[in-house]
C-alpha cells in the first residue's frame, strides 16, 4: 500500500538572515559560510545594536554554533530583534515558544509573534500559524483561518505550505475535497525539491487521483523523495519500481539522471 505524508512538521529551519548591508554582518555570514562560527559571534557581539546581528546571535545560541547553545540567551536576542521589528526575528523568537525552550512550550506566545510575523510578511510564520489554527494549540481553532493562512504562504511560494494546503484538499479536510488543485500544489512544492510532497505527488500519479495514473511517474517522484531520506519515498519507490516493465525502468533511468533543482522547503 503506499504510503502518503498526512501532515508535515509544523516549524521550518531556522535561517541566518541575510542582508544587503555591509561591515560586521557580511563578514559575520560569510564567516558562517566558512564554518568559522566564533568568527561569526565575535563580529555579530561588535554590532550587537543591529536588529540583523542580534537575530543571527539567536541563531548561533540556538543552534550551538560557536558558543555553548542556549535557548534562553537565544530567545533573549531574537526578542532584541524582534522589538526592533525584524520579522524574521519575530518568525523565530515565535518558533522557540512553539518547540519550546528548556522543555517549556508557551503557545500564546508563539500565536502572538507568529501573528506579528505574519501581518510583517512572513511565509515561514504564516505556515505555522496555520497549523497552530488547524490543531487549536495557543489559539481557537479556526478552519478558515488556517486555510487562509496555508494559502497565502502557499502564493509566495512557501513549499512546506504548499504541501499542506495539498493535503487539505486531498484528504478533503477545512475544505472541500479536490485531487486536481492538491496534485497542483503537490507539483509545486515537489518541483522546488520537497520530500514530502514529492512523496505525495507520487502516491497520486500511482492511485490515478488528480491525475491520470502513471507508475513511471509515481516511481519517479518516490525516487526523489527517497533520494532526500524520506521513509515513505523509500518504501513507495521500491514498491513503484517493482511494477515497471523493462522499458519503464530505462525511461527512469533516463528521467533521473536529468538535471534537477536543489531542495527548498
Amino acid at each position: 500500500m503506499l504510503r502518503a505524508v498526512v501532515r508535515v512538521g509544523l516549524c521550518l529551519p531556522l535561517l541566518v538572515a541575510l542582508s544587503a548591508q555591509a561591515g560586521n554582518l557580511e563578514d559575520g555570514l560569510k564567516a558562517v559560510r566558512d564554518g568559522n562560527y566564533a568568527e561569526a559571534h565575535r563580529l555579530w557581539s561588535a554590532d550587537s545594536n543591529n536588529p540583523q546581528s542580534q537575530n543571527n546571535l539567536g541563531v548561533l545560541y540556538e543552534k550551538g554554533w560557536g558558543v555553548t547553545a542556549n535557548l534562553t540567551t537565544a530567545r533573549d536576542w531574537y526578542l532584541k530583534s524582534a522589538q526592533a521589528g525584524n520579522r524574521d526575528a519575530q518568525y523565530n523568537v515565535a518558533v522557540l515558544y512553539d518547540r519550546g525552550i528548556n522543555g517549556v512550550q508557551t503557545p500564546t506566545e508563539a500565536v502572538r509573534w507568529y501573528e506579528i510575523a505574519v501581518r510583517n510578511g512572513n511565509r515561514g510564520a504564516m505556515n505555522n500559524l496555520a497549523v497552530l489554527k488547524e490543531t487549536g494549540r495557543g489559539t481557537p481553532k479556526d478552519p478558515q483561518g488556517a486555510v487562509a493562512l496555508y494559502r497565502r504562504a502557499a502564493g509566495l511560494g512557501l513549499a512546506k505550505a504548499q504541501n499542506n494546503l495539498g493535503v487539505v484538499y486531498e484528504k478533503g479536510v477545512l475544505a472541500p475535497k479536490d485531487e486536481v488543485a492538491a496534485a497542483g500544489l503537490y507539483r509545486a512544492a515537489a518541483e522546488q525539491g520537497y520530500a514530502p510532497a514529492q512523496n505525495n505527488l507520487g502516491v497520486l500519479y500511482g492511485t490515478g487521483r488528480g491525475v491520470q495514473r502513471s507508475y513511471v511517474d509515481a516511481a519517479y517522484w518516490f525516487s526523489l523523495s527517497a533520494e532526500s531520506g524520506n521513509k515513505n519515498g523509500v518504501t513507495n519507490r521500491d514498491a513503484a519500481v517493482r511494477r515497471l516493465q523493462p522499458a519503464e525502468r530505462d525511461e527512469l533511468t533516463r528521467r533521473l539522471a536529468q538535471p534537477r533543482r536543489a531542495a527548498n522547503s
